[in-house]
């Protein structure tokens, strides 16, 4: 049973296992390695969307609801919210399974990402149309 009322928005675009490696000097899993994560997951889905390399430009909005701990499973959902002429802005859902036996899903981090469309030589390209 979830903790949180709301169910996780978008398409899952990535799931990790947390490992000790990845925590902080509290023990908790260290935040910069759940950004990483999240910038992972919106990469694959604006790559997707765009047909080819993009480069994340902006991460807005920000916010930590609860702690991420060894051994959740991190699940990561984008949706893609708008789509410019080179960029696309992406709204990441970071939720965790506390317990593969009891499948408590919470939601503890959300952000916005902005991520360009880019060429081969590295300069912004128009995103196609769907």
């Amino acid at each position: 049973m979830s903790e949180n009322a709301e169910n996780p928005r978008g398409e899952l675009a990535l799931r990790n296992l947390t490992m000790p490696r990845d925590t902080n000097p509290n023990g908790d899993i260290f935040g910069g390695w759940l950004l990483s994560q999240m910038d992972i997951a919106g990469g694959i889905v604006a790559k997707q969307r765009s047909r080819g390399r993009v480069a994340t430009v902006a991460i807005d909005a920000m916010t930590f609801h609860s702690p991420v701990y060894v051994g959740d499973v991190l699940c990561c959902y984008a949706d893609i919210e708008r789509i410019g002429r080179t960029s696309l802005t992406t709204r990441i859902q970071a939720w965790v399974i506390r317990s593969a036996v009891e499948s408590e899903r919470i939601k503890v981090t959300e952000g916005v990402f902005t991520y360009v469309a880019l060429n081969e030589d590295g300069r912004p390209r128009p995103v196609p149309g769907e």
